[in-house]
């Protein structure tokens, strides 16, 4: 078997994790996370949004170095 191909008996074992808190200890953080105090209504991502920014501020900023630069008499 080459290391490329899949052991059925390996995946198995990976897929779940080993168990680090007891079976208290876990229902009292699915109570917790079921409470819903820190949940919050957020807006989807837009990565699109967040690139475009970037964009912009990289841009601006390389426009006020060379405006600087050429006040100085470098460019």
């Amino acid at each position: 078997m080459s290391k490329f191909e899949s052991n059925p008996e390996q995946d198995a074992d990976l897929s779940v994790p080993p168990k680090k808190l007891s079976d208290e200890d876990q229902a009292k953080v699915d109570r917790y996370l079921a409470r819903g105090y820190n949940r919050v209504e957020r807006k989807p991502f837009r990565p699109l949004l967040l690139l475009g920014i970037i964009l912009i501020v990289l841009t601006l900023l390389s426009l006020l170095s060379l405006f600087i630069a050429g006040t100085k008499g470098v460019v």
